[in-house]
């Protein structure tokens, strides 16, 4: 028996869901058949994909809560259902804790946590009243269970993301499932940029045990499938996608390591 997927005339939120993770995320959902409400502060140059009759863009400041509330009520209005919430908005420039404000922390906080939260409570009496519930998504990342120099800040608040991922599956069951889908590191428009050169970025894709940086459409794939009905009876689950998470340190030290790598292995599926 052949599995699919289909998703048509489900009605999908995707925070910050014009480029990047965020855009791989809308296009597996529209390859499903679903119609997706992205959002964002600034108007997107959208893609060809993204400019699909099922996808339509708002402006809001997802860490503005009443932004959120007035979004997603429009939605319904518009729309009559929702079914899926993904919390993708988010991200962090790269800097020491010390030298980050007091106001640098606050945003960063409302941008990676608070903005989810915003959105879940927004959609909960939504999807409480209907019949088929619904399902949140929340996008994570490997920060928030290792530690995170430089971005400090962001891997606290996506750990803190995670914990409400799980306190909600229990809150809400059994109409609303909960889950997160932690990302490690994804090839993005503007990855060569913060990883440095070809040769820079060669060396960050070897610590992966795949050998490379996930593409947006597998986080995409990921979110598909926890929203899914295939994933009926899953809520409180973190998925890492991760491409086996990071290759351990110690083993640059250990004899006949090479052997290992990942580019060693015969037979490895794409």
């Amino acid at each position: 028996m052949s599995i699919v997927i289909d998703l048509s005339g489900w009605v999908v939120l995707v925070t910050g869901g014009a480029r990047g993770v965020g855009a791989g995320i809308v296009d597996a959902f529209v390859d499903a058949g679903a119609i997706v409400e992205i959002c964002g502060r600034t108007e997107p140059d959208l893609s060809e994909a993204l400019r699909r009759p099922s996808v339509h863009f708002s402006r809001v400041d997802v860490r503005v809560d009443e932004q959120v509330r007035s979004w997603v009520v429009d939605v319904m209005d518009r729309r009559g259902r929702v079914d899926v919430a993904v919390n993708n908005a988010g991200g962090s420039p790269f800097g020491r804790f010390e030298s980050g404000s007091a106001r640098y922390q606050r945003a960063i906080t409302e941008l990676n946590f608070l903005s989810a939260a915003h959105v879940a409570s927004s959609v909960h009496p939504i999807m409480m009243a209907q019949k088929q519930g619904g399902s949140i998504v929340n996008i994570t990342s490997i920060s928030a269970r290792r530690p995170s120099p430089g971005t400090a800040v962001y891997g606290a608040a996506k750990a803190a993301l995670e914990s409400l991922t799980g306190s909600l599956a229990v809150e809400w069951a059994p109409h609303i499932r909960v889950n997160a889908v932690s990302c490690g590191l994804v090839a993005t428009e503007g990855a060569v940029d913060h990883y440095g050169d070809a040769d820079s970025y060669a060396r960050v894709a070897a610590t992966i045990p795949r050998g490379r940086l996930a593409d947006p459409s597998e986080i995409g794939a990921a979110c598909v499938m926890l929203a899914s009905p295939l994933s009926s009876h899953i809520t409180g689950a973190v998925l890492d996608v991760d491409g086996g998470g990071e290759w351990p340190a110690f083993l640059a030290h250990t004899p006949n390591a090479d052997s290992l790598k990942p580019n060693q292995v015969e037979g490895a599926h794409s």
